[in-house]
């Protein structure tokens, strides 16, 4: 597994009943979480000292109770600054997790000593896209929804980035890298984080089976000669690790060779050593 444990803002305390114990830098949160279908003794102290809980509705859905919580606030994972705020279904604007593959692919680009162009599809707050703009890449964001990407760009400007070579656009993924292709645009490295269920702006139906195999394909005539990288980000409960590997390497691997790796990604838990798996990642990198 690879586990994100170089956060000094952000911590999964516990996990029991179905929940997960964070903190998000001062601020203590209960959320759930699907994974944590055990039930242990909630020891911590924090577990009584919350500055907000979500409760899940038997519904689905659900909201959230507040107790001593900012409306927002900031948090750092080395030279980023994330803004954060609780919003619809639990979230706070960040996934952790994927710190993992920031330092994986800003290793990258810093090692390739050379211009390197990004693009990050589905980039929802722009973790990943500050990631590699720190990294020295010129990057490409795209994500359906106009908030998600004045967030983005909030996120770059906390993070000293407001002059970097980024590109904030609104659009639907698969109609922009359809243009991209037409107009001989390529990149270096190829991040997607794709949704299980989603509509483009003008409606577009997305859901994962029926998309996320062609659209791969499709993203392979965009990378460049000499490319660095291609990551592909699964929650989608079906798309395996083994999964991941499969589609990567008979699409990008057998135009390009190289190496894929694909494995679950998780959080430590610091109250008893564990990791709670949060997802998982495919990767193909030039050799």
């Amino acid at each position: 597994m690879w586990i994100a444990k170089d956060w000094k803002d952000y911590e999964v305390i516990d996990c029991s009943g179905g929940e997960k114990l964070e903190r998000w830098g001062d601020y203590i949160l209960l959320r759930p979480d699907p994974q944590v279908i055990w039930n242990t003794k909630k020891v911590d102290r924090r577990w009584r000292k919350l500055n907000a809980h979500y409760h899940r509705s038997k519904k689905g859905g659900g909201e959230w109770e507040f107790f001593d919580l900012p409306k927002e606030w900031n948090i750092q994972y080395k030279d980023a600054t994330f803004h954060l705020q609780p919003f619809s279904f639990k979230h706070t604007g960040l996934f952790p997790e994927q710190a993992v593959n920031w330092d994986w692919f800003g290793d990258k680009i810093r090692k390739a000593k050379r211009p390197v162009k990004v693009l990050n599809l589905f980039a929802y707050t722009g973790g990943a896209t500050i990631s590699a703009a720190l990294a020295g890449a010129s990057v490409t964001h795209i994500d359906a929804s106009k908030g998600m990407v004045t967030w983005a760009r909030d996120n770059a400007r906390l993070s000293g980035l407001a002059d970097a070579p980024i590109r904030w656009i609104v659009d639907d993924c698969v109609k922009f890298v359809e243009r991209e292709i037409r107009r001989g645009n390529h990149y270096d490295g190829i991040i997607m984080d794709p949704p299980s269920y989603g509509r483009g702006p003008k409606g577009e139906i997305w859901k994962i089976e029926e998309k996320i195999f062609p659209f791969i394909e499709l993203c392979t005539k965009l990378l460049s000669d000499d490319p660095l990288f291609f990551l592909v980000n699964s929650y989608t409960t079906g798309l395996q690790p083994a999964v991941l590997t499969y589609m990567i390497s008979s699409t990008v691997k057998s135009c390009f060779g190289g190496i894929v790796e694909s494995d679950e990604i998780g959080l430590p838990v610091s109250s008893n050593g564990l990791v709670l798996p949060c997802g998982a990642s495919g990767r193909w990198e030039s050799r």
